[in-house]
């Protein structure tokens, strides 16, 4: 199956559509920022052929899976891809995990919370999922806000496998 057979999103500004290995020169340049080092972690991706083989490995897998995963969000105007957006099942989490991470050039213009705004209502209404959580360092104060202002509520510090630091648990019960 295709990224095309899966489901796209579009929202005022923004396509969401299912990250492909046609998106690994752009996963080269995200997964090697800053903050995504800093909050997300080090996927030790420094090539082209280093991010399709994680989209092949990682990603694809849970698409075909589920039939939702991360998606690349592009801007309309231009087609430039500005970041991604997604929901992940996660080992060692109750429920779906929403994530989101923004090249620095597009952060602070509502582009994370427009596209997790419908991540989320899909993830309600399309996939029917009965609960959604979101996860985020301490320090990590901007990903805290959205997260709330998309309707999550803190529940309780966790840990999850494989990651020893402490992270902040955000929870969204559906119906």
């Amino acid at each position: 199956m295709t990224a095309t057979t899966y489901l796209h999103f579009e929202t005022e500004r923004l396509i969401l559509r299912p990250t492909a290995e046609e998106d690994a020169g752009f996963l080269v340049e995200l997964m090697n920022t800053p903050k995504w080092i800093k909050y997300i972690g080090d996927r030790n991706i420094r090539t082209a052929e280093d991010a399709a083989a994680y989209v092949r490995q990682k990603m694809t897998p849970q698409l075909q899976r589920l039939g939702f995963g991360n998606y690349t969000v592009i801007r309309k105007s231009d087609g430039v891809s500005m970041g991604t957006c997604g929901l992940y099942d996660r080992e060692g989490l109750e429920g779906v995990d929403i994530g989101f991470a923004f090249l620095p050039l597009y952060e602070k213009q509502g582009f994370a919370f427009e596209s997790a705004k419908k991540i989320l209502e899909a993830g309600i209404h399309q996939f029917k999922l009965p609960q959604i959580s979101a996860i985020t360092t301490r320090e990590n104060v901007a990903s805290q806000k959205l997260i709330e202002k998309l309707g999550l509520r803190f529940s309780k510090m966790i840990s999850i496998p494989n990651d020893e630091e402490e992270l902040m648990l955000y929870e969204l019960k559906v119906g």
